[in-house]
């Protein structure tokens, strides 16, 4: 076969630093389609992006050049340094240093990116730990509590 095809996409989650409430609510959707330029010019395919003040989720094909590990590292990166434009009180801005990734049957993409748009509402009634815990038992990732949160 002469050609290379994959199709893997990816639910990303990750947190700002020590979960501070730093993403704001005039920035949000600046700060979507600055991570999804990122993500499209590495190679992967941007298909949603949301976030509430204290993490972000992403999902995205993952391109058949680059590992999870470099894309996040590139979208923490960018988006963080970007962030830190936007004026003085956005100086310390940081993302936690892990993430958690996900695959994803390409059949639940749809329920996955409701559940990604209903970010606000969702966490009326959950926080963002009970959240993540409940993914990584859910996808059977074994965690040290001491060690998932920065």
């Amino acid at each position: 076969m002469p050609q290379s095809l994959a199709r893997m996409p990816v639910h990303l989650i990750f947190s700002t630093k020590n979960r501070l409430r730093s993403i704001p609510d005039d920035l949000r959707d600046q700060l979507h389609r600055y991570a999804a330029g990122i993500i499209n010019n590495h190679g992967c395919h941007s298909l949603l992006i949301n976030s509430v003040e204290d993490h972000i989720h992403v999902l995205f094909d993952l391109g058949r050049t680059v590992t999870l590990s470099k894309m996040v590292q590139e979208v923490k990166t960018a988006t963080s340094a970007w962030i830190k434009t936007k004026g003085p009180q956005h100086r310390l801005f940081a993302w936690q240093s892990g993430y958690a990734g996900f695959a994803v049957s390409p059949g639940d993409i749809r329920s996955i990116s409701d559940y990604i748009s209903g970010q606000r509402e969702h966490h009326r009634r959950e926080s963002f730990q009970e959240e993540y815990r409940r993914f990584l038992t859910e996808y059977g990732i074994d965690f040290d509590e001491l060690y998932v949160w920065d």
